[in-house]
């Protein structure tokens, strides 16, 4: 079902109006009107919203995600720089946190350092906490910093799994070289993983689902420096 049927039957299901819905959620009724006749798509702030009012996950309320998601994410192209910065970038990231590689010498107190560097470019990943957590990445060209993506996350419930959050992210696409792809499903671990804008300016959000049961999330945003 796409996501403007769906939209539709969940409204309907608790007897909303349009407008009723869009008070709930803090738009103008346009908005949803312009949701469920396709001509726009919410932002992930939205999404979320609608997924919580609901209780629903992401997932299920954009069934047909990667074709309704095409709103949002066509332009997710890297436009400012080059192809070999994205091809780094990607070993980067499955060669440190996602590939279990050694942690380097904590740049502040009780911090998780990562570095990865080739010629010229250097990455550097660096976070703070655990179960609940904030880092950042960046890159840097002859040490003259020139992007970077903040995120802050949190495990939900016992049955998150580190192993499968790093499994999904070495699946990291050229595509979409910030996270995880936007949906993979190993057994009952279920990702799921929403963008806005481009790689010089973006933001995005991911959820990991246990049998139906969200078990973490993380934001993130981030894109050129100059």
């Amino acid at each position: 079902m796409s996501f403007q049927k769906q939209l539709q039957a969940l409204r309907k299901s608790r007897g909303l109006s349009q407008e009723k819905l869009a008070e709930v959620l803090g738009v103008s009724r346009q908005a949803v009107a312009k949701w469920e006749a396709s001509q726009s798509y919410p932002d992930i702030a939205r999404l979320i919203a609608l997924s919580e009012f609901f209780n629903v996950s992401i997932d299920e309320l954009v069934n047909d995600y990667e074709e309704n998601c095409r709103l949002n994410i066509e332009e997710n192209k890297v436009s400012f720089t080059d192809e070999k910065v994205i091809d780094f970038l990607i070993r980067a990231k499955k060669s440190t946190y996602a590939g279990k590689g050694d942690e380097t010498k904590p740049s502040r107190p009780n911090s998780h350092d990562l570095e990865y560097i080739e010629d010229d470019l250097k990455y550097i990943d660096t976070y703070l906490g655990g179960e609940q957590f904030s880092g950042e990445e960046a890159l840097w060209k002859n040490n003259v910093p020139f992007w970077a993506m903040n995120y802050t996350g949190r495990v939900l419930s016992e049955e998150f799994s580190g192993n499968f959050l790093k499994e999904v992210l070495r699946l990291v696409t050229k595509a979409n070289p910030y996270r995880g792809p936007i949906i993979y499903q190993r057994g009952q671990y279920k990702y799921h993983c929403i963008i806005n804008g481009d790689f010089k300016w973006f933001q995005g959000y991911e959820e990991i689902y246990y049998n139906n049961s969200k078990t973490y999330e993380c934001f993130f945003h981030g894109g050129k420096i100059e």
